[in-house]
């Protein structure tokens, strides 16, 4: 066998191996579709099939008249957004503070920050829970934080627990040390505050940093489940991956609605990405370099 030949049969395997990879990852969303365009009798004929002899758009509509599925989907918008804003500004403001400032026990904070990181985040749920329940002065509580329910039930028990995560302040910092310092330098002789610099001249610069962590945030948080199962019991208050689970019942599942809403679901995430691709891809890119 010449050499050309075993490598045509190398790539040939590749592709192969490639196409299956592909294959495999692809079908479950093509599933997902094609299952929100069936009737219900025809999903449990033909479960695995993509194709639909009845094309049907009952499924999304049963999802708008079976659960206030526009609630939670603005729910769930706000919960997000807001999250993004949050991570963003004070990750970044931390980030800058570690990366740009002197400050006595700077490298002791920052370690200890990274191996918070090696927690699980189960671990720290019940802590973080009775946190928000037992907050002083909110939620009917008084000073000693009895008597009420704190921050449970309120959005402030999404938003506080993720406004800055110790991921976000890290990659911040990798972004802050790729800049020069005299550009801070050169701001401090002209009178300019420690804030300004890091507003004015600093933030504009990471902009493919700030638009990566945003990205990842806004996917965190769009798609968390158990966090806000626990600490939002309103039913007004639900976000739509917490709405989306009541289609599922003891001893049977309504496919065709949840694929539905699963399907708009995704939608969200899928145009931040498309539209904020070439950001995340720089950031992911440059996160790790230092020039």
């Amino acid at each position: 066998m010449s050499r050309r030949t075993a490598k045509n049969i190398k790539s040939v395997f590749w592709y192969i191996g490639a196409l299956l990879i592909s294959l495999i990852t692809v079908y479950p969303f093509l599933w997902m579709i094609a299952t929100s365009f069936k009737p219900e009798a025809e999903i449990y004929s033909s479960s695995l099939s993509l194709f639909s002899e009845n094309f049907s758009l009952a499924n999304y509509t049963k999802v708008f008249d079976t659960i206030p599925f526009g609630r939670y989907f603005m729910n769930s918008l706000f919960l997000a957004v807001a999250g993004v804003l949050t991570n963003i500004f004070l990750g970044a403001l931390a980030g800058y503070s570690f990366a740009k400032l002197k400050f006595k026990g700077r490298k002791t904070m920052f370690s200890l920050l990274l191996s918070s990181m090696m927690i699980p985040g189960v671990i720290t749920m019940i802590p973080q829970f009775l946190v928000l329940k037992n907050f002083p002065l909110v939620g009917g509580n008084n000073i000693f934080g009895q008597g009420g329910q704190g921050f449970i039930n309120h959005y402030a028990a999404i938003i506080l627990p993720g406004a800055v995560g110790a991921y976000a302040v890290f990659f911040m910092k990798q972004f802050f040390e790729t800049l020069p310092d005299d550009l801070a330098e050169a701001a401090r002789m002209d009178g300019c505050s420690e804030f300004r610099i890091f507003w004015n001249i600093y933030l504009p610069l990471i902009l493919p940093a700030a638009i990566t962590l945003g990205i990842m945030t806004f996917q965190s948080g769009w798609n968390s489940f158990m966090w806000p199962m626990i600490v939002l019991n309103s039913k007004d208050m639900m976000t739509i991956q917490v709405g989306l689970s009541t289609f599922q019942y003891q001893y049977n599942t309504m496919y065709g609605p949840l694929m539905a809403g699963t399907v708009i679901a995704t939608i969200p995430t899928l145009l931040v990405f498309v539209f904020a691709q070439k950001y995340y891809i720089q950031g992911i890119a440059f996160s790790g370099g230092k020039e």
